[in-house]
């Protein structure tokens, strides 16, 4: 039978997390002191989220705003709070933007770093909201399999919460600038063109900036409210 084209991406959306996941993992001798996002099981990374808050991404497009919501997936929702405000997101790169699907974010820039959160999984939430447009969920390769990547939805891929796909937060502000990411490298390698994952999480930003220039970045996260 012929896929969609959104169901293609729909599948890349699973197979390509799960064929990264496969090339290397979480550090079991990680420190307990130092920076805490080469620890992930710290303390200062495994803090409750509050009920609500907003957490601010400053881009090279401009600035858009999350509000986050515990009750939605909370497994979720206080991953993605600790990742924030220790910094994690900072300097990364939307390196998946799928017109009329949705954009993929969240390994980061040091693979030093990143390979601590590679096996660095949560368990699954009740998926509780529809993804719809401007809502954000945590990108998965099975059940109880996210870590660190996120992805915020063009369109209403309703299609999604059925395959446990738990939206934890909604773009309150600046959903102008998410669609205006750049996306003309498409698809993500091997099905496409874009960045290869498993690249990405072994060579980092090193990677994305000399074969992907025009990728648009993150700046700086912060959280706020709560």
């Amino acid at each position: 039978m012929i896929k969609t084209r959104k169901e293609h991406h729909l599948l890349y959306l699973l197979l390509t997390v799960v064929a990264a996941s496969c090339t290397g993992g979480g550090d079991s001798d990680a420190p307990v002191d130092g920076n805490p996002l080469e620890n992930p099981d710290s303390e200062a990374m495994t803090q409750t989220a509050p009920d609500i808050f907003l957490a601010t991404f400053a881009t090279n497009k401009g600035d858009f705003v999350m509000e986050v919501h515990r009750e939605w997936a909370p497994n979720g929702a206080d991953r993605f709070y600790n990742l924030v405000r220790n910094g994690f997101y900072d300097d990364s790169r939307f390196f998946r933007v799928i017109p009329a699907f949705m954009v993929q974010f969240g390994i980061h820039g040091d693979p030093d770093v990143g390979t601590f959160w590679r096996e660095a999984r949560i368990s699954d939430d009740p998926v509780t909201q529809s993804n719809k447009r401007g809502f954000v969920s945590f990108a998965t390769s099975g059940p109880n399999s996210r870590t660190s990547q996120i992805f915020i939805n063009f369109t209403d891929n309703t299609n999604l919460d059925g395959m446990g796909f738990a939206p934890f937060a909604e773009v309150v502000e600046g959903m102008d600038i998410v669609d205006q990411l750049y996306s003309a490298y498409g698809e993500g390698a091997p099905s496409g063109p874009g960045p290869s994952q498993s690249r990405i999480h072994a060579e980092g930003n090193e990677y994305l900036d000399a074969d992907f220039p025009f990728l648009d970045r993150i700046a700086k996260t912060a959280v706020a409210g709560g």
